[in-house]
């Protein structure tokens, strides 16, 4: 394998502090907007009674899953033993850690009187997934951070395949509980299935490739040196992969949902004639975020060119933001049976389809988290060498730029 040296972000003050100011005012916006919802109260947002996750809960899960993902390429190296993929993983592990970070921020701001998270830091119920997942999200930011100091020092190389094998076992948990989150809510019938721990686990393979190579490719452009084109191909061809299992998944829960007649009533709601929650799986989750993706990835003209590989990836992204509202707010605009087998009414919303739409106070926190973890990549670029810069082979001289140094 090529001798590889890794260096730090070298554009200059203006071609650097210019974007990193734009995701600063968008942060700032987010700020803003929690404030905003935070000092007048639920009202001032388009959440209700009946729809309490809402668009910023939408990217915050999105985020979450894309950062179990986005450590694919460290995975694939360490675990799997891929030395191709060696030289990127240091960056992997950090687009992950961004990745929760910006997630969990949107979180933390999204729910609602944020200092009551001592409590849940210190009081817990061992039979709630939500107190597992504190666990859960806690020690992925542990591990996954051991993982990228054993890779960029060294003398602790050696322990860089035990660390990655550990980060990997702990993704799968990580993600498997996030789709439990939903799973094990019995009382939302779009939810109530054991499938959507595994499905999520898929998903992140999709999402999180996707926002690794989007990263790795504004990362090079920003620094003025494209990543090769070969490792593009190779990551869309892997992307591709993932692509087409998420779809595979979809259907099959989909399939199992339909072939209970108690969940015939929900399905048609999503599948059918659910309007723009419909549209938004049709067109959004399979259409722009699976099928079309596939043929930039595999159609002749397309297939292994960097404008392919990148469009297919920003196609996912997309996708998966429609998949996850898809997910949230269609379970949640799907009325309850409050008591199943039985009749009920009374003048609260019986039976009856509940309407969403987003805030501009929503839209902008649920950005401000994305520029969080971009910024966070952005500045840890700045800071740290991470970036590979391959030599022709083993015996060639590190680079001449003296943020640069071989490993």
């Amino acid at each position: 394998m090529a001798a590889i040296a890794y260096r730090g972000l070298s554009a200059g003050a203006w071609r650097y502090f210019g974007p990193l100011l734009a995701l600063g005012l968008l942060i700032a916006a987010g700020l803003a907007a929690f404030v905003y919802m935070e000092t007048n109260g639920h009202f001032v947002t388009g959440m209700n009674n009946q729809i309490v996750w809402g668009v910023p809960h939408v990217f915050a899960v999105f985020l979450i899953v894309a950062a179990s993902g986005a450590l694919n390429v460290a995975s694939v190296a360490s675990v799997f033993g891929r030395t191709q993929y060696k030289p990127l993983a240091p960056l992997s592990a950090l687009v992950s850690l961004a990745l929760l970070a910006g997630g969990l921020a949107i979180l933390a701001a999204d729910l609602g009187r944020p200092d009551r998270l001592i409590v849940a830091m210190t009081h817990f119920n061992l039979k709630s997934i939500f107190a597992l997942n504190m666990f859960l999200y806690s020690g992925f930011f542990a591990i996954v951070g051991a993982y990228l100091w054993f890779m960029m020092e060294r003398r602790m190389n050696r322990y860089t395949g035990a660390a990655g094998l550990a980060a990997f076992i702990w993704r799968l948990v990580l993600t498997t509980g996030t789709g439990s989150i939903f799973g094990f809510l019995v009382a939302r019938e779009a939810y109530d299935s054991a499938l959507l721990g595994p499905a999520f686990v898929i998903y992140s393979f999709a999402y999180g490739t996707a926002m690794f190579l989007i990263a790795l490719e504004l990362a090079a452009r920003w620094d003025g040196r494209p990543a090769e084109l070969e490792t593009a191909t190779r990551l869309g061809r892997l992307l591709a992969i993932f692509v087409a299992a998420s779809l595979y998944m979809t259907t099959v829960f989909h399939m199992t949902k339909i072939y209970m007649t108690r969940f015939h009533g929900v399905e048609a709601f999503l599948l059918v004639d659910g309007g723009m929650i419909t549209a938004m799986y049709w067109i959004g989750q399979v259409g722009l975020g699976g099928v079309l993706p596939l043929v930039l990835l595999y159609a002749p003209r397309t297939a292994g060119t960097r404008s392919g590989v990148v469009a297919a990836a920003v196609l996912v992204v997309l996708g998966g933001l429609a998949q996850m509202y898809v997910t949230i707010i269609g379970a949640q605009a799907w009325p309850q049976q409050i008591f199943p087998g039985w009749q009920e009414s009374s003048s609260f919303f019986d039976g009856e389809i509940h309407a969403y739409a987003p805030s501009v106070p929503e839209v902008f926190l649920a950005l401000g988290g994305f520029a969080l973890a971009a910024a966070l990549v952005a500045v840890a670029l700045k800071v740290l060498r991470l970036l590979p810069e391959p030599c022709t082979d083993s015996s060639s001289p590190p680079p001449t730029s003296p943020q640069a140094r071989p490993r």
